[in-house]
């Protein structure tokens, strides 16, 4: 039999593709600020073949970045196949703010570059180099990355391909690449009739093997399946209706705002619980907030979020595919008292890690691989139009120490979250170099007022602040939000 010069996605990888429509774009992606630094060429600008050749001189480390999604015959399951006309002057590419080059017009340009979908004819991947911001002394990248090429978790991993923990000028030159031969229809033909084959003698064995392990009281399978069980409940239940879950449409604000990482730190450690306590903590007096803004009674809403955990092992660290599942939050939102809420996301956390329903979710996709394409289609339509969550928070651990694109010092990085149908506001966190870096994407039409929704998260971290009695920060307590810029149109 010919070897396959393909790989299959996963079914967690495919469902990304599945769910993409004309406006939900699929991509996860982010914008992150620098130095110039030694990146200035001669005109003051920013010397962007440098960088082409950089990104070019590191892609074997990253293969998947030049393969592009073929079919299989008959079922039609997508595949990675190598790009026989990669061209990274297509992937990486340079535009410029008009003067004055400050956030807000960033913001808007990133809000534009976030509403247009990926090409699926080519590798799914763009890096938009924005020169100009702060009258040329910064720049900016602006990543797009589909989700079903890279989770976000493992996406911190690839910033090592490209960043370094010290600023150096040395390009190597690229590996010598040549691309595999696409796959006949023969090939693949004869590669997935074999892979069919030998698929039911593997699900029998392993099938046996985990009803071994379920029996035994002391197997993590056994964990994992009741895990399973009570993942299948929660998510029968039904989310209340809000403004924030309502049919979305292709546009896209972005607007982001920077938290002193130690100033979290320091509220966590005078009440408690963990880091990512203090975040949904702070995610739902800011909800509470902005929900009651919209005269929106919060007390009975049964409002719930989706925190994406990772399940990659450490083997599994720094390899592409999506390895994450997610944990499923009810936002105490009637409680008033920032502390007693801080205490009732603490204890729901702990026991979704006691009883481990972020494995048990990855079970359940783990057995979806069973079912066929056109089956998990429908099933990924309708779990669309049925959400079990109003609001996706993901918590992602970056370096906390400064890093380098070349000679350029990276500053900050603002994630985005893709958004769905009913899914209309999406929150990433990254930490980084002593800062916690909140990326906030939202439909245009429903969040005009996405602005209010950032100055509601510094307000209800400025109340945990006063409850565990320190100091609020200027930028929580909304001292410097007239500095600030506002959110600008993503179609302006």
């Amino acid at each position: 039999m010919p070897i396959a010069t393909y790989e299959r996605l996963t079914v967690l990888d495919n469902s990304f593709l599945i769910t993409e429509s004309k406006t939900n774009h699929m991509h996860v992606a982010g914008t992150a600020t620098y130095e110039v630094g030694s990146l200035r060429n001669a005109t003051g600008g920013v010397d962007v073949q440098r960088i082409r050749a950089y990104v070019e001189s590191r892609l074997h480390l990253i293969p998947r970045y030049r393969q592009v999604l073929a079919y299989t015959p008959l079922e039609g399951h997508p595949v990675w196949v190598d790009d026989q006309h990669f061209n990274i002057e297509y992937h990486v590419r340079h535009t410029s703010l008009p003067r004055p080059g400050d956030a807000e017009q960033l913001k808007a340009l990133s809000g534009r570059v976030m509403s247009q979908q990926l090409d699926r004819s080519k590798p799914l991947w763009e890096m938009w180099v924005v020169e100009g911001l702060d009258g040329g002394e910064h720049f900016a990248i602006i990543s797009k990355i589909h989700h079903c090429m890279v989770d976000g978790m493992s996406s911190v991993d690839l910033l090592a391909v490209l960043l370094t923990p010290m600023p150096t000028d040395h390009v190597d030159p690229p590996v010598r690449w040549v691309p595999r031969p696409m796959p006949s229809w023969w090939e693949m033909m004869s590669a997935e009739t074999a892979r069919r084959i030998q698929a039911p003698f593997g699900a029998v064995a392993g099938f046996r093997g985990v009803l071994a392990d379920i029996r035994d009281p002391r197997s993590d399978i056994r964990t994992m399946w009741r895990a399973a069980r009570g993942m299948l409940r929660s998510s029968l239940r039904t989310v209340s209706d809000t403004p924030l879950n309502k049919p979305i449409g292709p546009h896209r604000r972005f607007d982001w705002l920077a938290m002193d990482l130690n100033e979290v730190k320091a509220v966590r450690k005078r009440l408690g619980g963990s880091l990512n306590d203090v975040v949904l903590t702070t995610v739902t007096g800011a909800v509470q907030r902005f929900l009651e803004g919209r005269r929106v009674h919060v007390d009975f809403l049964d409002f719930r979020v989706m925190a994406p955990v990772s399940v990659r092992s450490a083997e599994e660290k720094g390899t592409l595919g999506n390895r994450v599942s997610a944990w499923i939050i009810d936002l105490p939102l009637a409680e008033r008292d920032p502390k007693q809420r801080l205490a009732k996301i603490s204890a729901t956390t702990a026991r979704l890690k006691e009883t481990k329903q972020a494995l048990g979710a990855e079970l359940l996709s783990r057995a979806a691989e069973w079912t066929p394409s056109t089956l998990l289609s429908l099933a990924s339509s309708m779990m669309t139009r049925a959400l079990p969550f109003n609001l996706v928070v993901t918590n992602v651990p970056g370096p906390q120490i400064p890093l380098y694109l070349l000679g350029a010092k990276m500053l900050d990085n603002y994630g985005q979250v893709p958004l769905t149908d009913y899914l209309g506001l999406g929150i990433v966190l990254f930490s980084y170099a002593g800062k916690l870096c909140w990326g906030f994407n939202a439909d245009w039409d429903l969040l005009p007022d996405l602005r209010d929704f950032v100055s509601a998260v510094e307000d209800s971290f400025a109340e945990l602040q006063r409850a565990a009695g320190l100091p609020v920060s200027t930028t929580a307590n909304g001292a410097e939000r007239s500095a600030r810029v506002g959110t600008a149109p993503a179609h302006a």
